[in-house]
């Protein structure tokens, strides 16, 4: 192949294959189990069946925790809705307009379910405070059965998804789950002290730790997924290290216009320019660049080009403006 021509490689396969070594620490990269219609199934009716009892009996209790993790629990089912919806949309095929699918939509997933669960704190904590002004009678008794209850069934919600934690989409639900157990556990405390001593202002107080408990258990996942939605490195990805391992390969001298993305919640991708002198067609350099991205980054979609460097490109540092 002539030197005087720029050489365009492209490589974009998928790596099938999982390797141990540093590539594991980054748990967006591995694929989750491809079914979990049936974990979401089962997670959203359980928790809409507790929400209804805990609205419910919550009024009957005149317990503002009570309904506090009620509406915690609800914001949980429509994150559930909205990851059971990503998880399907996600494996649509692509199209002519779609090129990449709809494999963001999980990432869009997460960051909608944060959203919610955070706007929802915002009545829960000024009813908490109204509470806490003029604290009312509380039945403590049933306060605690409901939370034992609410106990069980997020523990179970959380046991069925929770091999797909991997995705970010379905470790947000699988988190929220497990916070609305702790906070449950919280709220059946909080029943037992006021059937002990009628401490009724224990309850508004318990409300406003939950609404902590959200807020706190909620900004990670809502700051990832954000920042995934706009394209910019998974976090447990080095750029720099990614770079230097490009300029490691054989023949390779520079690197630039390097791109690294997430696809999804679970797949990231990378474009990069690599200038190889003398550079020919090479089936086995492509395969090799292919590995060691799989199996030290996770990054199994890549696109490389590959030029001889006799010519300018006009992506290189030195002709971006």
């Amino acid at each position: 192949m002539s030197r005087n021509r720029r050489v365009r490689f492209v490589m974009s396969r998928h790596h099938g294959h999982d390797h141990d070594g540093e590539g594991h620490a980054h748990g967006w990269a591995h694929h989750a189990p491809a079914d979990f219609n049936r974990a979401f199934a089962l997670a959203v009716a359980l928790n809409s069946m507790l929400v209804l009892a805990q609205v419910i009996y919550g009024v009957v209790a005149n317990s503002v925790a009570l309904l506090a993790d009620a509406g915690h629990n609800f914001a949980d089912v429509l994150g559930l809705l909205l990851a059971w919806g990503a998880h399907g949309v996600a494996r649509w095929q692509p199209t002519h307009r779609f090129t990449y699918g709809w494999r963001s939509a999980s990432i869009l997933a997460g960051l909608l379910n944060s959203l919610i669960l955070l706007l929802a704190t915002g009545a829960i904590a000024l009813e908490a405070v109204q509470r806490l002004i003029q604290p009312g009678p509380v039945a403590g008794a049933t306060v605690m059965i409901v939370a034992a209850i609410a106990i069980a069934v997020n523990a179970a919600s959380a046991w069925m998804l929770a091999a797909g934690r991997s995705d970010l989409n379905v470790r947000a639900a699988v988190v929220h789950l497990i916070g609305d157990a702790a906070i449950s556990l919280g709220v059946l405390a909080t029943g037992g002290i006021i059937y002990l001593t009628r401490w009724y202002w224990v309850d508004a107080a318990v409300s406003l730790l939950i609404v902590a408990a959200i807020v706190w258990g909620s900004w990670g996942v809502l700051r990832h997924s954000f920042e995934l939605s706009l394209a910019a490195i998974p976090q447990a990805i080095d750029r720099a290290k990614v770079e230097h391992c490009l300029r490691t390969l054989p023949g390779v001298t520079e690197v630039h216009d390097l791109h690294i993305w997430a696809l999804s919640t679970t797949e990231t991708a990378l474009t990069a320019h690599l200038v190889r002198p003398g550079a020919s067609l090479d089936d086995a350099f492509l395969s090799a660049a292919e590995d060691v991205l799989a199996r030290d980054f996770g990054i199994r979609h890549a696109t490389l080009q590959v030029e001889a460097g006799d010519q300018a490109c006009r992506l290189a540092p030195e002709h971006v403006i």
